[in-house]
């Protein structure tokens, strides 16, 4: 996509689509008196009457002939001045985004200033923009021989100010490489299993770590075998598909020291082996790799960026199937740590692969670890799915990414994870651990067990799976994969960047 900054001159404008942020009492925006000349008076009789809506979201789409060239307005309604926050201009530019798609728009002008506020500046408004626009005009891939749909791309955009060229360029564009790393990670999820298959999915990563000169490793079964991996490998046991562990390194400085770990699960279909699910809940379980996703996405994100911190990405790969080979509910398994866990229900599968690529990742050395997942049913009872529950064992680090969720609007809420929470994890009469101490606090159970694998490493576990798909279409997208934890993963890595600078400085 082209990208240009123009000064302000309404008149100059050659782009199929003008868009203009409309809010209540829009006189009150710099340039208005410019912009009405331009138009016409006429706009301001519609603004009274209503009929060009200032409400926040409403679109209102209208012609003007300039010069003999026909352009049409997008008056994007933005409501009261005081209360429009950066997550709503995020949405707001999501909806057009949507709209350029709708209305095979290719090329576009939107005059920034005219969305800036007291908690809106203007390269706030340039970010906002590229990520919005970016993720609403995400389309899911189809697989269909033949479509009466015809391709829209919007292939060039001018942006409007008289602010500083290079400065709006530069953040335009960063919302650019968040917007294209979410719809990556959405495209991942939206993939049919037999399509995204852990070979695939590892190839994905190489290629990604060649792109953006990641040190790579793979592991098949047979490296997993000499290594112990006992608990992936138990996962994969039913499966006619090899697994594969993927690990990605990005060396921000030569001293391999103060590294992040992110770790994504990669179950790129879950029957619930032997716990079997019931027929509608395997519907859909194509996504159960969105941590995976949301962990190739953030390191798509810092590869572009280049952050100065240490970033380790683990993520293992497997579906998770039913056969004569299958792991069984009773089984007892040796994990990568040398801990035993017996298995209570085969369903509880995802904990099982983040115990061994928490393990590996700390092996590495990692001295932070983020896990994502799409672990427990539990956590939708618990929060509904517009929330991510997390879990954590230190209070600074997870201060530091709530910091970073506030900033990318990605709502995340903490659960407790107590003594006696942990006592029945580690309650079995055969084995160290069990994968599964009941259907009541679900999701603490879940992230609680891969805590056992973290032991004193600062950590933060982030179970997704409420978040990682949308049932409808929304502001940002449409439905199926919404790449959840993308943006907040990789504003962490940039926080603790900035910390790192500074701490050096």
């Amino acid at each position: 996509m082209r990208v240009d900054v123009a000064g302000i001159n309404f008149n100059d404008v050659q782009t199929e689509v003008l868009i203009v942020g409309t809010y209540k009492h829009p006189e009150n925006t710099q340039g208005w008196s410019d912009f009405v000349s331009f138009y016409g008076s006429s706009l301001e009789k519609w603004l009274k009457t209503g009929d060009v809506s200032t409400d926040r979201k409403k679109l209102t789409k209208l012609p003007t002939l300039q010069d003999g060239k026909l352009l049409r307005v997008f008056f994007v309604g933005l409501g009261d001045r005081k209360t429009l926050k950066q997550d709503d201009l995020r949405e707001i530019f999501g909806t057009i985004g949507k709209e350029l798609v709708a209305s095979k728009t290719s090329n576009v002008s939107i005059w920034l200033d005219s969305f800036i506020n007291e908690d809106i500046e203007i390269e706030d408004a340039a970010y906002l923009s590229a990520e919005g626009i970016g993720m609403g005009l995400y389309k899911v891939p189809n697989y269909k021989t033949s479509s009466n749909e015809v391709d829209a791309y919007l292939d060039h955009v001018e942006l409007l100010t008289n602010s500083d060229e290079q400065e709006i360029l530069a953040y335009f564009e960063v919302g650019q490489v968040y917007a294209e790393a979410v719809n990556e990670a959405r495209t991942l999820v939206n993939m049919p299993s037999n399509v995204l298959t852990a070979r695939n999915m590892a190839e994905y990563a190489r290629e990604l770590a060649e792109t953006y000169d990641f040190e790579y490793e793979e592991l098949g079964k047979a490296e997993m075998e000499e290594l112990g991996m006992g608990a992936i490998l138990a996962v994969n046991q039913g499966s006619t598909e090899e697994p594969r562990l993927m690990v990605m390194k990005y060396r921000a400085n030569e001293e391999w020291n103060d590294v992040v770990g992110l770790v994504g699960k990669g179950i790129t279909y879950d029957t619930g082996g032997y716990s079997i699910k019931p027929k509608d809940g395997l519907v859909g379980m194509k996504g159960d790799m969105g941590g995976a996703a949301a962990v190739l996405g953030a390191m798509r994100i810092i590869g572009e960026t280049r952050p100065n911190k240490n970033v380790i990405a683990v993520i293992a790969s497997t579906d998770n199937m039913i056969s004569g080979n299958a792991f069984k509910p009773d089984d007892v398994i040796t994990s990568l740590s040398g801990k035993t866990i017996e298995i209570l229900n085969t369903d509880a599968e995802g904990r099982l692969v983040l115990a061994d690529s928490v393990t590996y990742a700390k092996q590495q050395g990692a001295n932070y670890i983020v896990d994502v997942a799409t672990l427990t049913g539990g956590v939708i009872i618990a929060l509904g799915k517009d929330k991510t529950g997390a879990l954590t064992n230190d209070e600074t680090f997870f201060e530091t990414f709530l910091e970073a969720t506030v900033e990318t609007g990605e709502f995340v809420w903490r659960l407790p994870l107590t003594e006696s929470d942990k006592k029945r994890i580690r309650k079995s009469d055969v084995a160290d651990l069990n994968n599964s101490p009941g259907r009541d606090g679900h999701m603490i159970f879940g992230g609680g067990f891969v805590g056992e694998f973290v032991e004193n490493t600062p950590w933060i576990h982030l179970d997704i799976a409420g978040t990682s798909d949308a049932s409808a279409a929304h502001d940002l997208g449409p439905k199926g994969g919404t790449g959840a934890m993308v943006r907040s993963l990789a504003t962490l890595i940039e926080r603790m960047s900035l910390e790192n600078t500074e701490e050096n400085s």
